[in-house]
């Protein structure tokens, strides 16, 4: 008869516990990530507002920077006000459905971002290769259409999740051990057979994240053959220097998640908490570094930020 009940359950309603077993750090550990969330807000916005209103900035590099920029502040709103709202307010109480909403804008932003960095790869592989035709290559009307395939990529990759998740009988737990909702770690809770979703994840991953990857690693291997061909020294650090930037945003998104992901699968003897601290990390730390290091090594960026922050008080 117990089995009965168990299996007619079919929860609605879930709660977040935060980052469990250290409840009472909670308001310590909201700190950082408070301020990681403000200025990742106002680092990006101001990056967005700088570009949008600077003629000078409507070119490809910085069209590009811009779209990262907004799907920075997307990405990192969807996990970081709940965390807080948890943090602070022990609101742990979220509704299936959003819960989806929320784990797919996070997924979705993710894959968009990844598709952002690989069409600044080919910025860049472009703008080295095939100087003196950059700018009739990269034409605005093709930026518009490669930043519309990257979302539309992106949305319709991760809608099927939601079909995938609606389908299944939440009858095991309600209680979720971290401050976010997660495809698989909300789909290990139903009673129906979830190797669907296993595999749809896998497919999603494969199809999007690992091929940027493949193709931004193929991109940097054909500039670098490139700039080894400049004869002039200096010529080739100018080219190198480009890509500085671009390189340091590439290892900023992809390593946080690689590493968290490694220790998920590797280390079994690492504590919860610091799966879900590391979990946190790498959701907040490229939405509130990416505009810190496009400021200190573009120039073009560094001025105006200068211009729009001092102007007024000089």
């Amino acid at each position: 008869m117990a089995v009965v009940n168990h299996t007619s359950v079919n929860h609605i309603v879930f709660y977040l516990l935060g980052i469990p077993g250290r409840e009472d750090l909670h308001i310590w550990i909201s700190i950082p990530f408070f301020i990681s969330y403000v200025f990742a807000l106002l680092g990006n916005g101001l990056l967005i507002f700088i570009i949008l209103t600077k003629s000078s900035l409507h070119e490809p590099m910085y069209l590009f920077l811009c779209m990262l920029a907004g799907v920075d502040i997307v990405f990192a709103s969807t996990t970081e006000p709940k965390a807080l709202a948890i943090f602070w307010c022990n609101n742990r109480e979220i509704s299936l459905n959003g819960c989806i909403a929320q784990l797919y804008f996070q997924h979705s932003s993710f894959i968009s971002e990844s598709g952002i960095l690989l069409m600044m790869a080919f910025d860049r592989y472009v703008a080295i290769c095939y100087p003196l035709r950059y700018t009739m290559i990269l034409t605005h009307s093709l930026i518009g259409k490669i930043g519309v395939a990257v979302f539309l990529r992106a949305h319709c990759t991760i809608f099927p999740m939601i079909f995938l998740l609606k389908r299944l009988r939440f009858c095991r737990n309600n209680i979720l051990p971290h401050t976010f909702c997660e495809h698989i770690g909300l789909a290990k809770y139903a009673c129906d057979d979830i190797r669907v979703n296993i595999w749809y994840g896998f497919f999603v991953l494969m199809s999007t994240v690992i091929l940027d990857i493949v193709l931004i690693l193929i991109s940097y291997v054909l500039i670098l053959c490139a700039v080894f061909h400049i004869p002039s020294q200096d010529a080739r650090h100018k080219a190198l220097n480009t890509c500085g930037s671009h390189v340091c945003v590439i290892i900023l998104f992809y390593g946080p998640g690689v590493f968290s992901v490694l220790t998920q699968r590797f280390g079994r003897h690492i504590p919860l908490h610091i799966h879900i601290l590391l979990a946190n990390v790498s959701m907040l730390a490229p939405p509130m570094l990416n505009p810190v290091i496009y400021g200190v090594k573009t120039k073009q960026i560094r001025d105006q930020v200068v211009y729009v922050l001092f102007s007024k008080q000089k």
